[in-house]
């Protein structure tokens, strides 16, 4: 039996999660001094040292702005990520946010947390302040969903059985997402489509370029007076100097996000919540089971699932033999790797190559026993960043 794999653990990860690392192969800790894996939740790794020993990273979460994923590219390590494990729980919050706005919940309780209770007066005082808290239903509303992944769908559907109207935008949406969405769901053509027939707008979208400010001055000017606009994805997706700056001049409503800041904490329009949206005991064990179990099956057989910088490459074993390579996505990597693989006399009996930007990966089954002079020699070829012998343990 080969020595168990140790797996680094920066923050609180679920039992239920780390109970699919079976103790005969793994050993889970947070004093882990070289770490085959990590898992980690909110911990910054950037300025952490990586050791060299680390194969891959697994996030018990969605995001993975956490974590030096260009750097662990270049060292062919894989980053996994837990897309959709928290998605119920952010869609409550979603709803609950828009509840909270539509209905004034926030200054209604700060008011009634005000009052006296034993003022003679108080019920008095409670009949005739509601009227400052007065608000509307959901219900024959809009919702502009931005971001049509796993938690924008629920959000869509979650919506249209309150009531409301959706209309949906994302120009990357899957094919099984497209399948997801109700069918109720209007689909817009552009983000000014939404933003223009939107009283509420919820953001569902990755932090990069193309979304970094995304709701500003000039999209905030297309938006319905008294628009409500919620950001349960990431803070920068949102202008905050120009949110603020339309909450002033009443140009929206209200302001709901997961992120306070020292700019958003104080406005009274504001609702900023502390990062709650996957803050439920379900959908930890949800992002934590589903890392683990991807991180495990990276160490003992080489594939890949939801890795935010690899391919996903998943190939049943047919053999007790298996070789995995990372390289550098260039010309003739494949050949050169079943070149040596000739050379030493191996027989490949199955291989699947992918790549995704400027990674490759390959997995090969070979028929007998690898050498370590083979392993050595394809890790000498220019552009290979990694490489691992897998045989079935026994």
């Amino acid at each position: 039996m080969a020595d168990p794999f140790q797996v680094l653990v920066l923050n609180n990860i679920s039992a239920r999660g780390l109970a699919r690392l079976p103790a005969e192969r793994f050993v889970a800790a947070k004093d882990v001094a070289k770490p085959d894996a990590v898992l980690v939740r909110s911990a910054d790794m950037h300025a952490m040292d990586i050791p060299p020993s680390v194969l891959t990273i697994g996030r018990a979460g969605s995001g993975t702005n956490n974590i030096p994923v260009k750097a662990m590219s270049a060292r062919g390590v894989p980053v996994f990520n837990a897309p959709g494990a928290n998605a119920n729980a952010v869609k409550e919050l979603v709803l609950a946010g828009m509840l909270m706005a539509a209905r004034n919940i926030g200054g209604a309780m700060k008011f009634v947390s005000g009052l006296d209770a034993a003022d003679p007066e108080m019920e008095k005082k409670v009949e005739g302040g509601k009227k400052t808290y007065a608000g509307y239903e959901l219900a024959g509303h809009t919702l502009g969903v931005v971001g049509l992944g796993k938690i924008g769908c629920l959000v869509a559907d979650a919506a249209i059985k309150l009531g409301m109207h959706v209309i949906g935008y994302d120009p990357e949406i899957t094919v099984d997402a497209a399948w997801s969405l109700p069918s109720q769901v209007r689909k817009a053509t552009s983000l000014s489509d939404v933003l223009k027939n939107s009283n509420f707008l919820t953001l569902h979208v990755p932090l990069v370029d193309a979304t970094r400010g995304m709701v500003n001055a000039e999209s905030i000017e297309l938006m319905k007076h008294g628009a409500v606009v919620l950001n349960f994805a990431r803070e920068g997706v949102v202008d905050e100097a120009a949110v603020l700056a339309a909450l002033d001049a009443k140009k929206l409503g209200c302001y709901v996000c997961d992120f306070p800041s020292a700019h958003v904490n104080t406005h009274p329009h504001v609702i900023a919540l502390p990062h709650l949206g996957a803050s439920t005991r379900e959908a930890e064990e949800n992002c934590a089971t589903m890392v683990a179990e991807q991180v495990r099956d990276y160490l003992l057989d080489g594939n890949v699932v939801n890795s935010v910088n690899f391919p996903s490459v998943t190939m049943p074993r047919e053999s007790n033999f298996r070789v995995a390579v990372v390289n550098a996505n260039v010309p003739n990597m494949v050949g050169q790797i079943s070149t040596a693989m000739a050379d030493a006399k191996l027989n490949i009996h199955n291989m699947m190559n992918k790549s995704k930007g400027d990674i490759a990966y390959t997995l090969v089954d070979v028929d007998s026993k690898v050498p370590k002079k083979l392993v050595d020699a394809i890790a000498r070829i220019e552009g290979v960043l990694a490489v691992r012998y897998l045989p079935v343990a026994g």
